[in-house]
């Protein structure tokens, strides 16, 4: 099928001279000069990611008492930038699954600086810098086993076998974003040869709408924490000055915190949509009720919602809301089509993209937002990711379904009258 009428031409991918034409690197010392430039960049990347979570542990090491280890504690460090790839710590206590998405943040963002500074922008040094990132996620894995607590895993190769998946998804996921983001202008470029082979053009279309679906539902979700946050001082503001850390400590502390931040919002989406989510077991954060239990002595646990914020008018609210970021999902796409041409079988496609892409990143991002806290009633926190990425893909769906079959019958009555 050919590009809908109305659609934006795709942008030639970034090569080595521009954005001119695409550059093939025929001769094997230029794709070797490739992937070692990506390889590079990705363990500048690794090591300015590291560096910051280690400085964070050598801080609280200077204001702890004198005996604290500091091999101790660049290797608990190691241990919490490992679990922001996704790889499980034994705390003692229990193993600790839940990852911290600000590391994982803060891992993409280095990568992407490296990689867009120092790599070529060709499919080999994307290569390189994936495999590398991934290898030394696998390294650091298998060197800290015993100081970060790995001996209470079930499997050694288990855990080497997560951080091996983490690491290619945030290592790869930040060489891409370097690679595809031109130096002048923010936007993604994305070679659309292979995809239009692959991926029918009016899905892909649905599936950009999808984006911009999820982007409009963290947002809401970021100004959501940001109230409850504020709603909640008083409660974050009792428990710091319960735990009198000190201002070396308060300042770790609160880093520490920023680093759960993106799990928060990620669980204010699940609480919009309907499914909400759990602090422990037997918890349930929701709109249309909240059952809460005793939790741990977290700051930024106080800004989680009370009962007052649970009733009729939150659980109608909410949905609402993710049903209108899938109306702005729908309206981005028809923007983006012939009005007098678009078909009916165009349209089915297109939502079949939105409610994919926004079930299954949903889904994703769910998962790896939540997980256990140690053993106990902490062993789940977090929302469900099949029940929330289905509730979201079925209001998303929702939301794009009106706003682009309103648009099509509107348009077709308008040419039968003409």
């Amino acid at each position: 099928m050919s590009a809908p009428p109305g659609t934006r031409p795709a942008r030639t991918a970034r090569t080595v001279d521009g954005d001119g034409p695409t550059r093939r690197l025929g001769r094997g010392s230029e794709r070797f000069a490739a992937a070692t430039s990506g390889a590079w960049a990705t363990v500048q990347g690794v090591v300015l990611s590291v560096a910051v979570v280690v400085l964070l542990a050598v801080v609280g090491v200077l204001g702890g008492s004198p005996d604290s280890a500091w091999t101790g504690a660049v290797g608990v460090a190691t241990g919490l930038w490992l679990l922001g790839h996704g790889v499980p710590v034994d705390a003692g206590a229990g193993v600790i699954t839940l990852v911290p998405l600000g590391i994982g943040a803060l891992a993409v963002f280095t990568t992407y600086v490296s990689v867009k500074r120092s790599a070529l922008p060709t499919l080999a040094a994307w290569v390189a810098a994936t495999v590398t990132y991934a290898a030394t996620t696998v390294a650091l894995a298998a060197a800290t086993e015993g100081v970060a607590g790995g001996e209470g895993l079930a499997a050694a190769g288990s855990r080497l076998a997560l951080a091996a998946l983490g690491g290619a998804v945030v290592g790869g996921a930040g060489a891409a974003l370097g690679i595809l983001v031109p130096p002048d202008r923010p936007e993604v470029v994305v070679p659309g040869s292979m995809l239009d082979r692959a991926v029918p053009d009016v899905a892909r279309l649905g599936m950009q709408a999808g984006t911009v679906a999820l982007v409009a539902l963290a947002g809401l979700g970021a100004a959501l924490t940001l109230v409850w946050v504020v709603a909640g001082r008083a409660t974050s503001e009792d428990v710091v000055t319960g735990l009198d850390p000190g201002w070396i400590g308060g300042v770790v502390f609160a880093v520490a915190q920023l680093a759960l931040l993106p799990n928060l919002v990620l669980w204010a989406t699940s609480w919009m949509a309907g499914p909400g989510f759990a602090v422990g077991q037997g918890t349930v954060f929701a709109p249309g009720g909240t059952e809460a239990g005793p939790l741990p002595a977290v700051p930024l646990l106080g800004a989680l919602p009370g009962p007052d914020w649970s009733g009729p008018t939150a659980a109608l609210a909410g949905p609402l809301a993710v049903v209108a970021c899938g109306a702005l999902a729908g309206w981005f796409a028809w923007r983006r089509l012939d009005p007098e041409r678009v078909r009916w079988v165009d349209l089915a496609q297109v939502l079949a993209g939105v409610v994919l892409l926004a079930g299954v990143m949903t889904a994703l991002l769910q998962h790896w937002a939540g997980g256990a806290v140690g053993a106990g009633r902490l062993a789940q926190v977090g929302a469900d990711p099949l029940l929330t990425g289905a509730v979201v893909a079925v209001e998303v769906g929702v939301g794009a379904a009106v706003v682009l079959m309103g648009a099509h019958v509107q348009v077709g009555s308008r040419l039968r009258r003409e």
